[in-house]
């Protein structure tokens, strides 16, 4: 089948890689532009580029795809069908009419729940059992498309935003595969979301990973788990920034009501405890500001953390 893949970031290119090694025939692949990256403003490539130039795919990066120009360019590609993971981009209608199979999106989540640009993330922070991938059918409004697939796998209790990207990657590029095939064959089914029990997962931004101690401990500890690695959970240790990228939650009842949230109530040689609205946070693994990432027991042996000491938020 004649295809035109549109994604970004290692999620997608993961899908891509399998797309065209699967014998698909994947006409272009469409990527966000190059753009300045790091305190040196190189200039990075996204992994979706990076895997369609290794593969003698073309690569197209319009500014934006809605664009008359850029909808031309694709048309004249004749895609029978448009493959989307994590692109970046709203697609027109006139784009998602152009292909003959429509346009399928590959997204992490178990729709209808988690619409949005955030889902893996968002169901570490709320604690959930367990995620998938949907493959869906778009339409014009946001992840709501009719469900082709739908898998789900199970979110382990030390669960890391990277490692669960990791996973739920490599199943929507082997699902994505199954779809394709569905649809050539005339096998796919497509069931319509309930709207009612839908949620949004917001785009993160830097803020997302604030450590606001006045929370739960549970609920600080996934919070660290899912901004692991973006875009990282912090807090202030006097004027620096403290990144924290591995915690726990410990079962010591704090009972003196004059300790404030933030502060930091015991130091041992391998971790330091940080009181939370309920109960509180072991510190296992930061990254001061200038610093390497480390454990906190080599952190300790160069910073005089004592009890008494607060960690905030800006």
């Amino acid at each position: 089948m004649d295809i035109v893949f549109m994604g970004t970031p290692d999620f997608a290119s993961t899908a891509l890689e399998k797309l065209a090694d699967s014998g698909e025939n994947v006409v272009m692949a469409v990527t966000q532009p190059d753009r300045a990256k790091g305190r040196g403003k190189g200039i990075a490539i996204s992994p979706v580029k990076k895997c369609a130039l290794d593969r003698g795919i073309e690569v197209f990066q319009p500014e934006k795809v809605k664009e008359a120009a850029a909808v031309q360019h694709i048309r004249e590609k004749a895609p029978e069908l448009i493959v989307v993971a994590a692109f970046g981009q709203i697609l027109s209608k006139e784009i998602l009419e152009i292909p003959k199979y429509g346009c399928i999106n590959i997204h992490a989540s178990l729709l209808p729940e988690y619409r949005g640009a955030s889902p893996i993330q968002r169901c570490i922070m709320d604690g959930k059992k367990e995620t998938g991938v949907t493959i869906m059918r778009m339409d014009e409004g946001l992840d709501t498309g009719d469900i082709i697939l739908k898998r789900s796998i199970p979110i382990a209790p030390d669960e890391t935003g990277g490692s669960l990207f990791d996973k739920l990657a490599e199943l929507g590029a082997s699902m994505v595969i199954q779809a394709v095939s569905d649809l050539r064959e005339g096998k796919a089914a497509f069931v319509p979301q309930d709207n009612s029990k839908s949620s949004y997962a917001a785009l993160l931004k830097k803020d997302s990973g604030c450590l606001d101690f006045s929370r739960d401990a549970s609920e600080l500890e996934r919070l660290v788990r899912a901004m692991n690695p973006w875009p990282s959970a912090w807090t202030k240790y006097g004027e620096k920034t403290l990144k924290i990228w591995k915690a726990r939650v410990t079962e010591d009842i704090i009972t003196d009501d004059t300790v404030k949230f933030g502060e930091i109530i015991s130091v041992t040689k391998d971790d330091f405890t940080v009181k939370c609205g309920n109960g509180a946070l072991v510190i296992e693994e930061l990254q001061l500001e200038g610093k390497k990432r480390m454990s906190s027991h080599d952190f300790l042996l160069g910073m005089k953390i004592k009890t008494g000491d607060i960690l905030k938020g800006e």
